[in-house]
């Protein structure tokens, strides 16, 4: 048993998600994490949301809310979100935790001993009708190098570009409007970024476990140059600057907090340490030093999220001088598009997630996600897709397969309580082939997994239930019920093996079905099926004459009014 840190990228605190921001990091993340539990391995899975930064404030303010109230209605709808989608995170914390704000003070310590902060002075946005300076975020206008007129000012999203906001053409304020803006001098912090280009360089190489997406986007912000990077922000809400900061002169820096994306990136320290506070435990045991050795760590993410994990945090880590755990394994996704454009809260287009149940289960949309997850390119969701997958994979071929073996089974084989595994027959070289089949497709399944492939896994466990609906299509138990019962009494033995195995390996990506299905047989489908080949035709699994129940429809079928009502709803076509 191996030991496994896990972590998903923090969703941001300003609503509720859409499903690009779920199949982009939390989905997969806990889809490994269940696979590695599955595995018998030792798992922390952590996430939290990430509450500081511009937009929260923004957030509150046109909700009418304090900040911290803003923020604590908010985790606690997301929190719940996660539990109906069957996320199952060891713990889902804050960034604005207390636990948080101490680690976060530490590494700022620990930086500026070792040299990597400094004092600057700075130009900045100053708002005489807000009557403030405006972090980068509460200033918009047009990109200087792609001419996108919804630039912030810390990035654009038309170019990708990261930003000043004196660099903008056009400036106003987000907060008010205001064009009347003016440029001023602040004192800043900056992390010293360029210091540690050689350091960063070296680890990005040596790191196997990034991935070339990753890889390619670490390898070309090195390579186009690293520049110091401003780590303070004029905001009320967030960690605030210390005044005790070794070889920083304090003056200038009263009223400022870190830039939210030098404290998210703690966060995943500060939520572990915040679990290991509620559980007895260390948090060091699974982030620090010699403790923390044989721990691997996997990060799941969206791809404009890499930059920072990949360059930012590490140069927080090893700027510190501290034996802190780094990366191992980086899994990076491209964007879930909505019929090739972007999902829209202001606009009401797409689907978010709290909507999303409203249409399918989780599950549903669990097994649609992974099995498009953007892996190598962006990937556009349609309703069409959708229902592809509700009508054919989940519905046409594992539910239809549960359904004929254990209704039918049910129909001609009850006993005097109710259904019951059948018992007579002798498996031939037709079920040994089976087991040895389905042997080959969970390794390949695993394999997958263990790569963390989600289209290629899903892909092949659709070929899996397959097996199984081949092997009724070759035997014809219905047909042989009538002229040697026996002889259908093994079949559909051997096919009711099937079942806990087809829900083993899906239970990463289908928690709920794998649990119903692992009930209906009084089978545990918790641990990944081993040694199957000899157990399916000598009914090992599943023993004869064990009880069972039929399952009520497990996935129901898509019609096309219904494809047409949710694209009207949600801004789709056809």
């Amino acid at each position: 048993m191996a030991r496994h840190l896990v972590t998903s990228a923090l969703p941001y605190i300003n609503g509720v998600k859409h499903l690009g921001n779920l199949v982009g990091s939390m989905l997969p993340a806990d889809v490994v994490a269940r696979y590695l539990r599955a595995r018998g391995h030792e798992v922390l899975f952590i996430c939290a949301t990430d509450e500081h930064g511009t937009p929260a404030e923004l957030a509150a303010a046109e909700a009418g809310l304090d900040v911290q109230v803003f923020c604590d209605q908010a985790h606690a709808v997301q929190a719940d979100l996660n539990a109906r989608y069957g996320l199952s995170f060891d713990f889902f914390g804050r960034t604005s935790d207390q636990h948080n704000h101490v680690l976060t003070q530490h590494f700022a310590r620990q930086l500026a001993q070792a040299g990597l902060l400094e004092k600057r002075t700075i130009e900045m946005i100053y708002s005489p009708t807000d009557g403030r300076f405006l972090p980068d975020r509460y200033v918009t206008g047009t990109c200087p190098y792609c001419g996108y007129d919804k630039a912030r000012g810390d990035q654009c999203d038309g170019c990708g570009r990261l930003l000043d906001p004196t660099m903008l053409i056009n400036p106003r304020s987000t907060v008010s409007g205001a064009t009347d803006l003016e440029v001023r001098a602040s004192a800043s912090l900056f992390l010293r970024q360029s210091q540690m280009v050689d350091t960063v360089a070296n680890w990005v190489d040596q790191t196997t476990g990034l991935g070339d997406l990753p890889r390619s986007i670490a390898r070309k912000w090195l390579d186009e140059g690293l520049e110091d990077r401003d780590i303070t922000r004029d905001l009320k809400w967030g960690i605030p600057v210390p005044s005790d900061l070794p070889g920083i002169d304090p003056e200038g820096l009263a009223n400022k907090v870190w830039y939210v994306w030098f404290d998210a990136p703690i966060g995943y320290i500060g939520a572990t340490a915040q679990w290991a506070d509620a559980n007895g435990a260390d948090y060091r045991d699974w982030w620090f030093g010699e403790a923390a050795s044989d721990v691997t760590y996997t990060q799941i993410m969206g791809k404009d999220n890499v930059a920072f994990h990949t360059v930012s945090f590490p140069i927080t880590q090893l700027g510190s001088g501290e034996p802190w755990k780094m990366v191992d394994r980086l899994k990076a996704f491209n964007w879930l598009t909505y019929y090739g454009g972007k999902f829209s809260t202001s606009q009401g287009v797409g689907v978010f997630m709290d909507q999303a149940l409203e249409v399918a289960s989780a599950d549903a949309w669990r097994w649609y996600l992974i099995s498009n997850a953007p892996e190598s390119s962006d990937t556009s969701f349609t309703w069409d897709a959708f229902a592809r997958a509700m009508n054919t994979e989940l519905a046409g071929n594992l539910g239809n397969y549960v359904n004929r073996c254990l209704a039918f089974t049910a129909k001609k084989f009850a006993g005097e309580d109710g259904p019951v595994v059948p018992s007579e027959g002798t498996p031939g070289e037709i079920e040994y082939e089976l087991g040895r089949d389905v042997a080959a497709k969970v390794d390949d399944i695993a394999l997958h997994f263990d790569a963390m492939e989600m289209r290629k896994a899903t892909r092949a466990i659709r070929e899996l239930w397959s097996l199984g609906n081949q092997y009724l299509e070759t035997r014809e138990p219905w047909r042989m019920v009538k002229t040697d019962p026996d002889m259908a009494q093994m079949v559909l033995r051997t096919a009711i093996q099937l079942i806990p195995i087809f829900a083993s390996v899906a239970s990463p990506v289908i928690p709920n079905t794998a649990t119903t299905l692992g009930n209906a047989v009084d089978v545990s489908v918790d641990a990944w099926p081993e040694q199957v080949a000899d157990l399916i035709p000598s009914a090992g699994i599943v023993p004869a004459g064990q009880p069972f129940t039929v399952p009520p429809i497990l996935f129901a079928k898509v019609d096309d009014q219904q494809i047409e009502e949710w694209s009207a709803r949600f801004g789709g076509q056809r």
